[in-house]
């Protein structure tokens, strides 16, 4: 059994001998003071001169090829393209003071009873930092010659001219390639090339995309070099290798065929040469056919997008079309109508980014039914409502004008007085054409309500007018249908602002509390109604142990419908 009382420390301290002209501060303590004279051993810094690199380099490179047998190329690139591996080489190195010109006599005695690592400097020279290799380092060697396999399958992809800098990507993605057999990748490469793909595109191809070279031959690429040979002037390879370095091929292809569907092979030629874009953005390019063939578009109008395509992405070109779509819908045009912009005027959407609804209903000064309306009988004025273009206000029409004038004698059927301040609120207040107002409060009117009661109603809160007659009618039905006698708007007139969910939420929760009796019959509406959330859970859903799970389900049940 340990004891710590049979713990022995001792403590040793240095013997400083003073002489005469030692002379100390009375702050300082002779316990730690240090020796006047240096050790001869410099301690390695972090960094080093670029002279003390270039002999570690030479050092490591005699190393390599002269004692390790390395090819001379080989052990050249992995001491010039390994700056970590220098660096740590370096650390691990005593120089002396008065022998920096031998540093290179050092390392190489280093070397000589210090073996490396070889497959260190090797992975770091083909691109690859310690912090990515160090996964990939044999666990068995440490000598590059011991695997024949791997020094074998680098060297092809080296004498073919894959840079070797370029090869850790490689390595990372398609491990399997240095694994092949001996003459398995070259016939691999061989075969590629017998089916006419140039050298120098192969080369960059690999490099990005590895996995050509894994198992068999790919056709989709094979195939994709064969269609553009027949459309580019210059040769598909070439063009490939311009354009199409990194990309899928079988969507490629997909698009490649669909498009010689669509456009002839002059035209496919023009559109592959002129905008190649359109070819490079692969599946992008895919959607946008299909977004387009949704409004209608037959093939003729699409070759033709194609043919005259602006310079911008792809990408671009079809989140501008989106955005026009959800104009469209935001002001409520029929779809019909979208249909018929889009097949004509497809090129004009696309080509410029659209301002936001509520940016340009309130820059144009109109509403959504005129704004609709102007966009259907002047579509190609939407080219001047893109980001970054000053938007001027709409023209007042006769139409207009009749409009305000019905708008202004409604709100003096109401009380108001004209030209007051009152009026002039209540104005900015109401939405709508005047006849459209008449027609909203009447239809209240024969809800049920009292004429006189509608108009304090409206004039306490104007916004009731605000909506279609068919919202109107499916809250007052709710209210009715949830047991509310239709007199409960008097006093609580907001409920018709409301949001048909909320609505049906609240009334049907209300309902529910009652059957199982958490709630009081006698509720007001607005107590159900006006109330948020938070409180309406914390201080009626809540009352009820199943309360929770039942307010879960009825929002999710009318979220639904």
């Amino acid at each position: 059994m340990f004891h710590f009382r049979k713990l022995r420390l001792t403590f040793t301290f240095p013997i400083f001998n003073f002489s005469p002209k030692t002379h100390l501060k009375p702050s300082q303590n002779p316990r730690f003071l240090q020796t006047t004279k240096k050790s001869p051993i410099l301690q390695p810094e972090k960094k080093f001169t670029p002279t003390t690199i270039r002999e570690a380099q030479s050092a490591l490179l005699e190393y390599l090829h002269s004692t390790r047998s390395l090819q001379f190329t080989d052990a050249d690139n992995m001491c010039k393209n390994s700056p970590f591996f220098i660096q740590d080489l370096l650390s691990k190195v005593k120089i002396r003071k008065d022998s920096v010109s031998d540093m290179k006599k050092s390392i190489s005695r280093y070397l000589c009873y210090h073996p490396i690592n070889e497959f260190e400097p090797f992975f770091e020279s083909m691109g690859l930092r310690p912090s990515e290799y160090v996964c990939l380092l044999p666990k068995d060697m440490i000598f590059l010659n011991d695997d024949v396999v791997l020094m074998e399958n680098y060297h092809t992809l080296c004498n073919y001219g894959v840079p070797r800098n370029r090869m850790g990507r490689i390595f990372k993605e398609a491990p399997q390639l240095f694994r092949y057999e001996q003459g398995v990748l070259s016939k691999k490469i061989q075969a590629y090339e017998n089916l006419g793909v140039a050298p120098s595109t192969l080369v960059k191809i690999v490099t990005l995309s590895p996995c050509l070279l894994v198992g068999g031959v790919n056709v989709q690429f094979v195939k994709v070099v064969e269609k553009l040979k027949g459309l580019v002037a210059k040769g598909g390879s070439d063009w490939i290798e311009r354009h199409l370095l990194d990309c899928n091929w079988g969507l490629m292809l997909e698009l490649l065929c669909l498009l010689g569907k669509v456009c002839s092979e002059e035209q496919l030629g023009d559109i592959i040469h002129n905008h190649p874009c359109v070819v490079e953005s692969g599946g992008t390019t895919l959607s946008l056919i299909g977004f387009l063939l949704k409004f209608g578009l037959s093939v003729n109008q699409i070759c033709l997008v194609f043919l005259e395509f602006p310079e911008i992405r792809v990408d671009q070109f079809l989140k501008n079309l989106r955005q026009c779509f959800l104009f469209f819908n935001e002001i409520e045009m029929e779809a019909a109508e979208i249909g018929k912009i889009f097949q004509f005027h497809s090129l004009m959407l696309g080509s410029s980014t659209l301002k936001k609804t509520n940016s340009l209903l309130c820059n144009l000064n109109v509403g959504k039914k005129r704004l609709c309306r102007f966009v259907e009988e002047n579509p190609q004025e939407i080219r001047n409502w893109a980001v970054g273009r000053k938007v001027q206000p709409l023209e007042n029409t006769n139409e207009d004008q009749i409009s305000k004038e019905h708008k202004i004698e409604f709100l003096l059927g109401l009380g108001y007085v004209e030209n007051s301040e009152e009026m002039k609120k209540a104005f900015k207040l109401f939405r709508g054409r005047g006849t459209e107002l008449q027609e909203r409060f009447d239809f209240i009117v024969e809800a049920g309500l009292d004429y006189k009661v509608v108009r304090d109603m409206i004039v306490v809160y104007p916004q009731i007018l605000n909506q279609s007659t068919d919202r109107i009618n499916f809250k007052i039905e709710l209210l009715v249908k949830e047991g509310y006698p239709i007199s409960s708007l008097v006093n609580f007139p907001s409920f018709l602002s409301y949001t048909p969910g909320r609505v049906k939420l609240r009334l049907s929760m209300y309902n529910w509390l009652k059957d199982h009796g958490a709630a009081d019959p006698g509720l007001s509406l607005s107590t159900v109604i006006a109330c948020s959330d938070k409180v309406f859970v914390k201080q009626y859903v809540n009352r009820h142990p199943s309360g929770p799970r039942a307010w879960q389900d009825l929002n999710a049940q009318i979220h639904f419908e």
